[in-house]
């Protein structure tokens, strides 16, 4: 028997402030499978960017764990759960958060460089071609816009072939005519790399495009919605 590729248990997170104790997150529980794509949807404040965040093993839940591959992440170390992160999953984000100083080859090189692997210069161009910027492989990310900034951030995250790809508002910096662009790019390579996709989005009509729509009002998952298929 498989297990989920992603599956999240009594997930609760709370962080102190001025007036007590705030709940962002309240006994969460679902599970992805291989392949599937996920929406996160909810309010601006719901805690949607906080439960990527803890799938991913950057932020710790004050209870419950998350289960990666069969491995409970939060019986790590952050060492180990970085070393997890690195071989299982990719990032993209809103803003990019490609290196300035590195050229675009070099930001898609380096998760593979962080691997030790020696192909890595090889197949960080071959997955540059693959998003339409063979010709931009010496550009710096200051001279390249911002749909093409994203179009680096979305090669460096399969580059790795991750078992999970996360994404935040990955389209929310772009215009419509490069967000729907970048958006068909990544659902392309997602299911030709059979990668389980969670991004987190407030837009309806990219939400809709997943096979699943988790929805979170004041930090609790209200409903687990499949997108029915004809």
């Amino acid at each position: 028997m498989t297990h989920p590729i992603i599956a999240v248990e009594n997930v609760t997170k709370q962080v102190h402030d001025s007036s007590g104790i705030l709940t962002i997150l309240d006994e969460i529980n679902f599970t992805l499978a291989e392949r599937q794509s996920a929406a996160i949807v909810g309010a601006s404040g719901s805690g949607k960017s906080t439960l990527l965040s803890i799938l991913a093993g950057l932020d710790v839940p004050t209870t419950g764990t998350v289960r990666l591959d069969g491995i409970d992440l939060f019986s790590l170390d952050e060492d180990a759960r970085a070393a997890v992160r690195a071989g299982t999953v990719g990032f993209v984000f809103q803003s990019f958060q490609l290196l300035a100083h590195l050229t675009a080859l070099e930001n898609v090189m380096l998760p593979l460089e962080l691997l030790g692997r020696r192909d890595a210069r090889a197949a960080a161009a071959d997955m540059l071609v693959r998003v339409g910027l063979g010709e931009r492989l010496s550009h710096y990310p200051r001279v390249l816009s911002g749909g093409e900034q994203q179009r680096v951030a979305l090669a460096r995250a399969f580059v790795v072939q991750p078992k999970v790809l996360l994404a935040d508002e990955p389209t929310g910096s772009l215009d419509f005519a490069t967000g729907d662009r970048v958006l068909e790019l990544m659902f392309q390579m997602n299911r030709d790399a059979g990668t389980t996709l969670v991004l987190v989005t407030h837009d309806k009509n990219i939400a809709t495009r997943c096979d699943r729509q988790l929805h979170l009002e004041a930090g609790r998952l209200v409903s687990q919605e499949a997108v029915l298929s004809d």
